[in-house]
């Protein structure tokens, strides 16, 4: 098992350029399912998440060749519809390959998945939708066991908007007979990527990115294949507001490029309110060098366009340096201030009170060991560690290599002082 090292405080400067979008590329993998041809994408990120779905869209008979830099997938050759438990149980976006098979085999078998323990996430809202299409869902066995005679289009209104529900369901309803309508769909720009790209193999879905969806169902007797056959998936908003807030945390001048800004408006608005400088291009966002400390402010996670859950650990690190009290309030997962204890091992004042977090920012923190629980809380201890006095260790960084691609190689190429090495 590996951990990293970091000595602080760090310094930054120069560009660094972030990968493609995870929460873009799952859903889009696992949407190749529906289209019986060959598909290639390039640079996809070299993430053990993505490594293991792979292996479940081999395991369900799709030919793989290449490496990530250009993956090509034949999906022609699938014919087996059980995601077994012992590829599925590593992660939770596996749930996604039930939409894809129920619509073009009409049965599936997927294992309820596993993944980060930072709360529940029941799949409930996606089996209901499932139900309304025609679908026939038993649990057996810690197993969703769906089938049908052909799924028909249907309007479904979402209890909430769930990024996962809303993807398996667009992707269900391809081969589905008629129009499907979601409506308080999830928002994000992961669903608009995932829009794009069945579009691309000729689907027609209109208002991803707003409430409303509508998949125009089509026969799959009649699919041709796309002459178009390659795919560049956005790239990941999450992983780019990480190095802003790095850049931010150690006061540095940092260019991250290789993501559209738009897709990070509720971090810049924040992260303006705090007192941060910004210029922005088509693809890139580069942070101004400032002496003074950022300013605190309140915060509450919530769906898209609203503040990213996936960003609260990171964001509460820099508040826990910056001047003042800061109020972070966690509305989407219940488990998600793992963090808390390890920043505070390292000098940050923060203080718990259910689903809120309240900081007091301090000067100076402090290194010490301490251990990742999930993937966002790890890369909030990266960030402490930055600016800690001394030495670092951080363990369990699997967690981290489930979402940063060469984490540790990107901020040593903006000069700061970490290496990886055997726990």
């Amino acid at each position: 098992m590996d951990k990293l090292v970091i000595t602080g405080p760090n310094t930054l400067s120069g560009e660094v350029r972030v990968s493609a979008s995870k929460n873009a590329t799952l859903p889009i993998l696992a949407a190749s399912i529906l289209f019986p041809q060959k598909i290639v994408f390039n640079h996809l990120p070299k993430l053990s998440d993505i490594k293991f779905f792979l292996e479940i869209l081999k395991s369900l008979g799709a030919e793989l060749q290449g490496d990530l830099e250009r993956q090509v997938i034949e999906s022609q050759t699938i014919t087996h519809t059980v995601a077994d438990y012992d590829l599925v149980r590593k992660m939770r976006a596996s749930i996604l390959v039930l939409g894809p098979l129920l619509s073009r085999f009409k049965k599936a078998k997927v294992s309820l998945p596993g993944g980060c323990a930072i709360g529940s996430r029941p799949v409930d809202i996606h089996l209901t939708g499932l139900e309304q299409m025609g679908a026939e869902i038993s649990i057996e066995k810690g197993y969703v066991v769906a089938t049908t005679q052909g799924l028909k289009g249907a309007e479904i209104s979402l209890a909430f908007p769930s990024v996962g529900a809303t993807e398996n369901l667009m992707m269900a309803a391809v081969w589905a007979k008629g129009k499907t309508v979601i409506k308080n769909a999830a928002r994000e720009p992961e669903i608009e990527d995932l829009a794009n790209f069945l579009n691309q193999f000729g689907t027609t879905i209109e208002g991803a990115g707003s409430e409303t969806i509508v998949i125009e169902g089509r026969e799959i007797e009649d699919y041709q294949k796309s002459d178009k056959s390659d795919y560049q998936i956005i790239g990941d908003r999450i992983e780019a507001s990480t190095y802003l807030i790095a850049a931010l945390m150690t006061k540095s001048k940092v260019r991250v490029s290789g993501v559209n800004p738009k897709h990070l408006r509720s971090v810049l608005d924040l992260l303006r309110e705090m007192g941060a400088k910004f210029s922005e291009g088509e693809d890139y966002i580069e942070t101004e060098r400032f002496s003074h400390n950022l300013k605190g402010v309140e915060v509450e996670t919530a769906p898209y366009p609203g503040f990213p859950t996936d960003v609260q650990a990171q964001v509460m690190t820099l508040m826990g340096i910056s001047q003042g009290n800061s109020l972070v309030s966690e509305h989407i997962f219940e488990n998600r201030f793992m963090h808390v204890p390890e920043l505070v091992r390292m000098g940050m004042d923060i203080r718990l009170e259910g689903k809120k977090a309240y900081i007091k920012g301090v000067e100076h923190l402090s290194c010490a060991p301490v251990m990742c629980t999930d993937l966002r809380a790890s890369a909030a201890l990266v960030l402490a560690a930055l600016v800690a006095e001394g030495e670092s260790h951080i363990n369990r960084i699997y967690h981290l290599d489930r979402g940063y691609e060469n984490l540790e190689q990107k901020l040593h190429q903006l000069g700061a002082k970490v290496k990886r090495v055997k726990a």
